[in-house]
């Protein structure tokens, strides 16, 4: 439990939904679903794009997994770099899409603060830490 106690609660949770995200994408090749794919600049990928992206990003969020939990240093920037990257993924495929019928607010609302709130929460709180990053 030594581990937790220096990683703290928020990191610890944060870790495992980014390795339970890594092995989402690892995942999304293989999927019979047509409305699920790795989205890549707004644009929801299919095929032999799906197959290359979604396991390659899964493998770079199972490393940030590894940081956070292990607390290493390198975590810091790809904190900065992931949050940044959902961001603009978020706007442009909100941009790029227009789904029948529209999803409601309060779905839209919550997906969005989820989805840049865990990325960022886990960057602030990281360069809050990086003293203790190895």
């Amino acid at each position: 439990m030594a581990g937790w106690k220096s990683r703290g609660a928020a990191l610890t949770i944060f870790a495992i939904l980014f390795g339970l995200l890594a092995i989402s994408n690892f995942l999304k090749p293989f999927s019979h679903d047509p409305g699920v794919g790795f989205v890549f600049m707004g644009v929801r990928l299919h095929g032999t794009g799906n197959a290359v992206m979604g396991p390659l990003f899964g493998l770079c969020l199972a490393i940030y997994a590894y940081g956070i939990w292990a607390m290493r240093r390198f975590a810091l920037p790809v904190a900065y770099i992931y949050t940044a990257w959902v961001i603009v993924n978020m706007v442009l495929f909100s941009m790029k899409n227009h789904p029948e019928p529209p999803p409601s607010l309060i779905f839209t609302i919550t997906a969005t603060a989820i989805g840049i709130g865990v990325p960022l929460a886990t960057a602030v709180i990281l360069s809050r830490r990086q003293n203790d990053l190895t």
